[in-house]
């Protein structure tokens, strides 16, 4: 099986050979992976079953305004001093709540055209993600801040109402112009969960978010392709939603969060789940043995009758370990000589 073939084997919530995964890297794991293997470009030799477009798109539409900061297409301002993956958001795009003044980005479509003519031919095996990052809480938070945002959703409800109708025709647009190549899935990125619930409450969730979600998940689901969601943080009161309105992959699975048998007991016939290897409590602080021991734990849990995609809950972060990230490398990648096998 081609890593793109699992990855639809396991949608399909059928058994693969192995279970499919994949590690992503923040900068500074990655740079600490590279020294360990000898080779700036490890993700050819980890096996991963995913490309995500997000990572092209987020690198071409942001620029360099100095001092280590960097404008996106929106016009937000992100100070990388701190954070050198992301970095912060730095003043306000809408100090007020109204759009009058603020001159929203068109789709440039030869721009996005040209990012995944690219995307496609690098990535020819893969399980293919076109990509939405920031798509609609995140986007209109990093307009007008999140302190502002949540109230505005109390106080001035037509305006957030507004505001993310234009995030969602913006968004609509840039995904029509990825479906016209040969992509698998499209990957919305917006973050509501903190560490317990949701970040607005499922109330607000549904009356702001979950209309635009809906609509952006029907323009993919018409066209035959799969519908990824990432969100970090306690969404479980969301997830009946989610699947309601047909979402096929989630992202991130945090196990200290979700347990994993009632994940896969509640939702496993309905949704892939996509993570499992805690970045918060297993990779930075557990021994290269028990991060092995975990990862098995979560291959022979999550993967049977496929519906799984193993993974660190997010990009490996700068406090693991390099053992603890060869360790799960390792283990992954055993899976293909049986030398790790889960079964």
């Amino acid at each position: 099986m081609t890593p793109r073939e699992r990855v639809i084997t396991a949608l399909k919530h059928r058994d693969t050979d192995i279970v499919p995964y994949q590690v992503d890297f923040t900068l500074e794991a990655h740079r600490k992976a590279a020294a360990y293997y000898g080779d700036e470009r490890i993700e050819r030799h980890i096996g991963n079953h995913l490309s995500n477009a997000m990572y092209d798109i987020y690198t071409a539409t942001h620029r360099d305004v100095g001092d280590e900061r960097f404008q996106d297409h929106f016009g937000v301002v992100w100070n990388r001093t701190v954070d050198k993956d992301i970095g912060n958001v730095e003043g306000l795009c809408l100090p007020e709540p109204t759009l009058s003044g603020y001159a929203f980005p068109t789709v440039d479509v030869e721009f996005y055209r040209e990012i995944y003519r690219r995307f496609v031919a690098d990535n020819p095996d893969t399980f293919r993600l076109g990509a939405i990052g920031f798509s609609l809480f995140e986007r209109a938070w990093t307009l007008r801040g999140m302190e502002n945002l949540l109230m505005d959703m109390v106080e001035q409800p037509a305006f957030v109402d507004e505001l993310l109708e234009r995030i969602c025709e913006y968004n609509l647009g840039a995904i029509r112009v990825a479906m016209e190549f040969p992509i698998d899935a499209v990957h919305f990125g917006d973050d509501w969960g903190q560490q317990q619930g949701t970040i607005m409450g499922p109330a607000m969730w549904r009356r702001f978010i979950k209309p635009h979600l809906a609509r952006m998940y029907r323009e993919v689901k018409a066209r035959g392709l799969y519908v990824s969601q990432h969100s970090c943080g306690d969404v479980r009161e969301l997830m009946g939603d989610l699947v309601d309105i047909g979402l096929d992959i989630f992202n991130t699975f945090q196990p200290e969060i979700m347990e994993p048998v009632w994940a896969k007991r509640e939702f496993g016939d309905k949704l892939t789940f996509w993570g499992g290897i805690s970045t918060q409590r297993v990779l930075p602080f557990k021994t290269p043995a028990e991060v092995r021991e975990n990862v098995q734990y979560m291959l022979r849990t999550m993967g049977q009758n496929g519906g799984y995609i193993c993974a660190g809950t997010h990009d490996i972060p700068a406090d693991v370990p390099t053992e603890n990230l060869v360790a799960m490398i390792e283990t992954l990648r055993g899976q293909h000589s049986g030398t790790h096998s889960p079964w």
